[in-house]
């Protein structure tokens, strides 16, 4: 037994001195992965920092890599990973999406001529993205919003968004339907974007995240009736996602009803999923908590929520 067990030892240390430098990127990606779920972003840079200074041209590390400071919100240095990680494997489509990000939040930062540089930069990205992959509807949709909101300076426009709009409609109607009801909405086209969310609201689909976008459309219109129609369908599909003490505390706080379950519901939120910019923000849970304290007339209490939610995001609206 002792001499088997001393042959395994020898044998592991032998495979982990031979170890490709490619297997060990694997296993750092791997490990650093399990921390960015976690939203262990100082330790996730740590282990792909060290792994990066072994495996220089390893494309997977240096994007997860970015990743980690972009919800560090350390722009400069996700922009400067991205970039690697494009430069790498230039037709990889997630790559030059999350890059048009950083290069977006890089344009939120300085001043208006800079902005311009990093903004016609954000719209390039995201172009280059769709085009490698149109299936990628997260490039797609950061493409439109861009247009939706940007000025045709810099490759904004409101016939270049309902283009892609249409592009985007014969690919996914579904999601082709999400992105005309958004264009409605931020166009103030109310009634236009009433239509396209109750269609949406019917669809039956089994895309949890198709639901939290249309309460995300009631929500800011007040309806709460509806809003609890789509919180209702998301969670028949998955009643554990995490993003719904989220919502059910948001629709608490539109309702006016059951301010303590509302409070217990976002703050559970904000202890317990991590704050990551594929769910909803920490701040938003902030502001939220904010409003319901205002409401409650407990205004230090409310202050010091929208001071913390601004502190995390300094852009929130």
């Amino acid at each position: 037994m002792k001499f088997r067990l001393r042959c395994a030892i020898l044998l592991a240390a032998a495979c982990a001195l031979h170890a490709s430098p490619a297997r060990c990127a694997q296993n750092a990606v791997a490990d650093a992965q399990r921390e960015f779920n976690a939203g262990h972003y100082h330790k996730a840079v740590d282990a792909l920092t060290d792994a990066a200074a072994k495996s220089p041209d390893d494309a997977p590390l240096h994007f997860l890599l970015g990743q980690c400071y972009y919800e560090l919100r350390e722009f400069t240095r996700a922009v400067t990973s991205f970039e690697r990680s494009v430069q790498l494997v230039p037709n990889q489509s997630e790559y030059h999406d999350w890059l048009g990000k950083a290069y977006g939040r890089r344009a939120e930062e300085t001043v208006f001529l800079s902005a311009m540089g990093w903004a016609r930069k954000t719209h390039k990205e995201f172009e280059v993205a769709v085009h490698l992959n149109p299936s990628n509807f997260q490039a797609q949709r950061d493409l439109i919003r861009f247009e939706m909101y940007a000025p045709s300076i810099v490759g904004g426009g409101d016939d270049r968004a309902l283009k892609h709009i249409e592009e985007l409609e014969k690919i996914d109607a579904l999601q082709g339907q999400l992105a005309r009801g958004e264009f409605f909405a931020t166009k103030k086209k109310l009634g236009e974007a009433d239509a396209v969310f109750a269609k949406i609201l019917q669809s039956n689909t089994d895309r949890i995240g198709v639901y939290f976008e249309a309460a995300d459309y009631y929500r800011d219109r007040q309806n709460s009736a509806k809003m609890s129609e789509a919180i209702a369908a998301a969670e028949r599909i998955d009643s554990d996602d995490r993003r719904l003490k989220f919502y059910r505390g948001l629709l608490f706080v539109v309702e006016k009803e059951n301010p303590g379950e509302a409070e217990s519901l976002l703050k559970s939120y904000i202890a317990t999923v991590p704050d990551n910019s594929d769910l909803p923000a920490h701040s938003q849970a902030l502001e939220w908590l904010g409003r319901l304290h205002e409401s409650q007339g407990k205004f230090s209490e409310a202050a010091e929520n929208y001071r913390t939610a601004l502190a995390l995001d300094p852009h929130i609206s």
